[in-house]
């Protein structure tokens, strides 16, 4: 995603991802919202499958949206206490220390 390999960009930080669920591949596996600051720094914020709903609502929209403001304005600090609090969950991919 960091290199703009994303599916659609939803305005104010909110990208879709298209993900592949086993043999079915992207067309009609799951749908992702990320929060995603200038490639570094990244938060799910919700996955459906494509056969369980088409999009989300404008109003679903919205909330996501203000959601990724919110995280992505916070310093290291203070997502290290949102994890630490357990308000989130950091994921690496294994290439951090």
């Amino acid at each position: 995603m960091a290199q703009g390999l994303h599916d659609g960009d939803l305005g104010q930080s909110v990208y879709k991802k298209r993900i592949a669920l086993g043999s079915r591949g992207k067309s009609a596996g799951a749908r992702t919202l990320v929060a995603m600051n200038r490639g570094t720094q990244w938060f799910f914020l919700y996955g459906f499958k494509k056969n369980e709903r088409a999009n989300v609502s404008d109003a679903e929209l919205e909330a996501l949206q203000e959601i990724a403001k919110i995280l992505l304005a916070r310093s290291d600090s203070e997502l290290d206490l949102a994890v630490t609090a357990g308000e989130l969950e950091e994921i690496c991919n294994g290439d951090e220390s």
